[in-house]
């Protein structure tokens, strides 16, 4: 058993399922066109967003489908599924090419998220929808426990925009930028608040971005005006 596979509490039958959602596409094309984990990222998105939508739904069994949606939004999106990889060390397990590595790709929000996602694939594949389902569970569900309890949590956006405006009688704007091929762009955002870029984050849509900058912005901004977060 593999460090990671302790970590994961998974054994894999196949382990070179396990490899494959380890390869990250820089590392692929370096090595002459080699698979790479996307299929496998592809895959354990859906699974993932499954467990997921069926855990929020019995957590909250009085919520409105929005709030429903923004409870699986914060819990699958960039920032929360690369903690959830660096909880696990998953970062020192995933192979990367010369370029990312020296960028320190080990560390991305972006790389740690596909490549957990791939992971979840490759559990899929290997042991199935049950044995991939308990994984969810362990590595999610006191995280959808602690955003479920707190209701600003789900929307950073609209907290950072009512501390804004009563603090500073502004409100925050967002700048926009993104790379990657058309199937899978990557956004970056900026929060600016009176002038000043507060936070940034990344994601895998404009929205996911904002509220990401927007949860960085919102914990600086509450800091410098002495308020607690979403009061």
């Amino acid at each position: 058993m593999t460090p990671l596979e302790s970590a994961l509490g998974v054994t894999f039958h196949d382990a070179a399922l396990l490899d494959l959602a380890l390869s990250h596409r820089s590392w692929a094309f370096e090595a002459g066109g080699l698979a790479t984990n996307e299929r496998l990222e592809f895959l354990g998105d859906a699974v993932l967003g499954l467990v997921i939508t069926d855990r929020v739904y019995g957590a909250l069994p009085d919520a409105a489908e929005g709030r429903l949606a923004k409870l699986r939004a914060a819990t699958v999106n960039t920032q929360s599924l690369a903690g959830v990889a660096r909880e696990l060390g998953l970062g020192s397990a995933v192979k990367l090419g010369r370029g990312e590595e020296q960028s320190g790709g080990r560390d991305k929000d972006s790389i740690l998220a596909d490549t957990l996602e791939a992971v979840i694939g490759a559990v899929y594949i290997d042991q199935g929808m049950d044995v991939a389902s308990e994984l969810v569970h362990r590595l999610f569900d006191n995280l959808v426990d602690e955003l479920a309890r707190s209701k600003d949590a789900l929307d950073h956006k609209t907290s950072l925009q009512e501390l804004s405006a009563a603090e500073l009688q502004t409100l925050p704007s967002y700048e926009l930028s993104e790379d990657g091929p058309d199937h899978e762009k990557r956004f970056t955002a900026r929060a600016v608040v009176d002038g000043e870029v507060l936070g940034a984050g990344e994601g895998r849509s404009k929205k996911e971005a904002e509220q990401a900058a927007a949860r960085e912005a919102l914990a600086a901004l509450a800091a410098r005006v002495g308020v607690a977060e979403g009061r």
